[in-house]
């Protein structure tokens, strides 16, 4: 017996500007989705596209003196360019000006038409070009579209029309008898209430225009944008060129879009389908917006949001991983670049790449990068595994429901337990220790099991981290052959393996307004103060100061300062980076992977025009310094 299918679908977007972050939203979404149902062991096809027919797309090339295919081809081409840069992995890209599409539109258009659901008659009344909508007076708001808020036009013009209102009842019955048909529950209701006012039946070719596919049997119409791009999901699925294919992948199991245009595919798409005799899609998903400054982007509000922007200067999957926690699918969301940051800071860099650094570190450090399989499990090491088991089972359950949120909160909860874990268990004590060897080795070991299972479980959302975090744990197979079964299973990193040395995943980032820096010519000169005595001090002026073991990631020197080095610490909890006058008794070499001593709470200064958040100990005699180190203690140990 073959896999199980499973048809998920975006809607195609319309290339009349560029993309921004809320297409990329549902994109993502989707192809999150696509990944955990492969790795779950679907056999899956994910389509996304572009829709390039109607009027507004003929007035825009019109504008820009070239042809409607000139300029459709161009904003397609970055359609393309950002799903790649997104790690978006549709199976298919279809165009609405694609043959095959064409031929499939024009074939079932005659067949509706052939059984009586399709005819001719005079259309007057009221279009919205951007949104390529048709209104009833009573669904206006305030005289303009329901839907985007501008002016509509006063149409007439001859045109056919498709027989909706004959499938009202029967699409009632449907929606009403299929619950999880439309999703979530408010869209559903929205749309059992728009279909009890009353459907009427729709207009589905234009004259005023020829940018379409032709109507077959009367070439002086085009077909209605809205029955055309619907169509595109059975194109795609081979209804006309493999019925092998179709019969595989149809019905659809999810058409995901956002909130404005269920009505499309709730009700005009459904009916459409039952006009030809096929099977209705098994799920609609009208997930919420980004809302940017307290409302929906648009070019007009000044609020668009790039996402190849972003993507360069965050990378693809910090990106894509804000957009899956930070907004409920479903519900809408708040962009902005601070809690993008702030998600990048905290769960990234701290939480999971911490973890990640601070195992590979001692793996390297205590064992010669080599991991051993337990003998014995304390009470802790089980509870740890425990959580791990319930963590793995309960995020297949959240993300069969579209509720990825959950689920990453899950993930991101077990990595937080095992950062707690190395605090608990010290490895660094054990590894002082020659007869807690064995105890080291299953500490170790957990915790690097643990970061394989998160590997898989983010591998959906952060296609692009999971593989370098499997790297580094020194598994040479390909992740992608690794299933959602492996990450319910404890134990299969094997005996033996060997673990590579820590890379940053996901380095800190600092965001501070940038001061006027003064360049400096000389060096800075300092003045050797004589202190006859040394004042004294209360306990409550010592306790002001935090000392704190922080780990050397990375030194270098700073440029044109024989005296300074710049320093990029561990402190457990976050990077940071510091300037250091010890350049002339370190070399940066030397200084990498030790455990040194620093205040951390001093206001940040700037050096050099480098911001210095901290400062490092150090005990000098004479020409003599050495820096005060903490060797074998965490990150983050606080020094009483």
């Amino acid at each position: 017996m073959g896999k199980k299918s499973f048809y998920i679908t975006t809607p195609i977007y319309y290339p009349s500007d560029k993309l921004h972050i809320g297409h990329a939203y549902s994109t993502t979404v989707a192809d999150t989705m696509a990944r955990y149902k492969r790795l779950s062991g679907y056999d899956v096809f994910f389509l996304t596209g572009s829709d390039e027919h109607g009027q507004k797309i003929q007035r825009k090339a019109l504008e820009g003196g070239v042809s409607p295919k000139e300029y459709v081809d161009k904003i397609v081409a970055s359609f393309k360019n950002l799903w790649q840069k997104l790690s978006i992995s549709n199976d298919d890209f279809i165009r609405t000006t694609d043959r095959r599409h064409y031929d499939v539109v024009q074939t079932i258009f005659q067949k509706i038409y052939d059984q009586g659901d399709i005819y001719k008659s005079t259309y007057e009344g009221l279009y919205c070009t951007p949104c390529e909508a048709f209104w009833l007076e009573r669904q206006l708001v305030d005289g303009n579209c329901p839907d985007c808020g501008r002016k509509v036009e006063m149409v007439q013009e001859e045109s056919y029309f498709f027989r909706m209102s004959k499938y009202q009842d029967k699409l009632l019955a449907y929606i009403e008898e299929n619950p999880d048909f439309i999703q979530p529950v408010s869209r559903r209701n929205e749309m059992i209430n728009f279909i009890k006012g009353g459907l009427e039946d729709l207009c589905v070719s234009r004259t005023t225009f020829d940018w379409g596919i032709p109507v077959p049997f009367d070439t002086k119409h085009v077909v209605y944008v809205w029955f055309d791009a619907l169509v595109n999901y059975i194109t795609a699925a081979g209804y006309l060129d493999n019925r092998e294919k179709f019969a595989k992948y149809w019905p659809a199991d999810v058409h995901l879009m956002s909130k404005e245009i269920v009505r499309f595919h709730s009700i005009i798409w459904p009916v459409i389908l039952m006009a030809l005799g096929l099977e209705l899609p098994k799920m609609v998903y009208g997930h919420g917006w980004l809302v940017v400054e307290g409302g929906k982007m648009s070019k007009s509000k000044g609020n668009v949001v790039d996402p190849v922007v972003l993507i360069e200067e965050f990378g693809a999957d910090a990106i894509r991983y804000f957009c899956m926690r930070e907004i409920t699918v479903g519900n809408d969301g708040n962009f902005s670049r601070e809690a993008l940051i702030q998600r990048i800071n905290a769960d990234l860099a701290n939480d999971l790449g911490n973890l990640l650094h601070r195992t590979l570190s001692m793996i390297n450090k205590f064992q010669g990068g080599v991991l051993r399989t337990p003998t014995e499990m304390a009470d802790i090491d089980n509870t740890l595994v425990e959580l791990t088991r319930t963590v793995a089972v309960d995020y297949e359950q959240y993300m069969d429901k579209f509720d990825i949120t959950t689920a990453l909160k899950g993930v991101w909860a077990l990595i937080s337990r095992a950062n707690k874990y190395i605090d608990e268990t010290g490895p660094w004590a054990l590894a002082k220790d020659a007869e807690k060897k064995e105890r080291l080795n299953t500490v170790l070991y957990n915790l690097a099991e643990v970061l394989r299972i998160v590997a898989i479980l983010i591998s959906p959302v952060m296609p692009n981290t999971s593989p370098r975090i499997w790297q580094q744990l020194g598994l040479t197979a390909d992740i992608t052959a690794a299933g959602l079964k492996d990450a319910q299973h404890w134990g299969e990193l094997p005996d033996g393996t060997k673990v590579t040395k820590p890379e940053p995943i996901f380095p800190r980032i600092e965001e501070k307004e940038e001061e006027p820096v003064t360049e400096v010519k000389t060096e800075p000169k300092v003045e050797k103060v004589e202190v006859p005595e040394i004042s004294e001090v209360s306990i409550d002026d010592f306790a002001k100061l935090d000392f704190r073991v922080v780990r050397v990631l990375a030194a270098e020197k700073v440029e044109k300062a024989d005296k300074l080095l710049k320093l990029t610490v561990d402190l457990g909890t976050e990077q940071r980076t510091i300037v250091s006058g010890i350049a002339k008794h370190y070399s940066p070499d030397e200084l990498v992977g030790k455990e040194v001593v620093m205040i951390v709470n001093l206001k940040p200064a700037k050096i050099r025009g480098i911001e210095s958040r901290g400062m490092v100990l150090a005990a000098s005699s004479g020409d003599l310094l050495k820096v005060v180190t903490a060797e074998g203690m965490p990150s983050g140990s606080k020094v009483k």
